[in-house]
């Protein structure tokens, strides 16, 4: 992955502490692989958007940037606006693989956890809905 970075992004709200967990996501991943560059961006509310993000990372050469929407599923974001944004950056950037990952929220890791967290609430089991 080298000359890879990777953008995790995210729909934005007004409240600034909305994008927590994408930044313990982003620490996380920064935690695990050091070398790779992650940022974040979002699609509306908070800064930086997608353009900009993707626009400083390209200035800085990197040569393959993949998207990683971080929304449960697909709606009308992902259908209608992402495309077209995802168009726009390739255009802007033709040096630059623009790649879109899947919706984080359909990654079958992530059901699976998101199921486990579900069950072991209502299971009172702690330590199922700790993992």
């Amino acid at each position: 992955m080298e000359n890879t970075a990777l953008i995790l992004f995210a729909h934005g709200a007004r409240d600034p502490e909305w994008a927590n967990p994408m930044r313990r996501v982003r620490a996380a991943i920064r935690e695990r692989s050091p070398q790779l560059r992650v940022e974040l961006a979002f699609l509306e509310f908070m800064a930086p958007d997608l353009e900009s993000c993707a626009a400083a990372l390209a200035d800085e050469g990197y040569a393959t940037v993949v998207v990683v929407p971080m929304f449960i599923a697909q709606g009308g974001h992902l259908k209608n606006d992402v495309p077209l944004l995802m168009e726009r950056l390739r255009e802007r950037h033709p040096q630059v693989c623009f790649a879109l990952a899947a919706p984080v929220g359909e990654a079958e890791p992530v059901v699976r956890a998101m199921a486990a967290y579900a069950l072991g609430l209502a299971t009172g089991d702690a330590l199922a809905a700790a993992d």
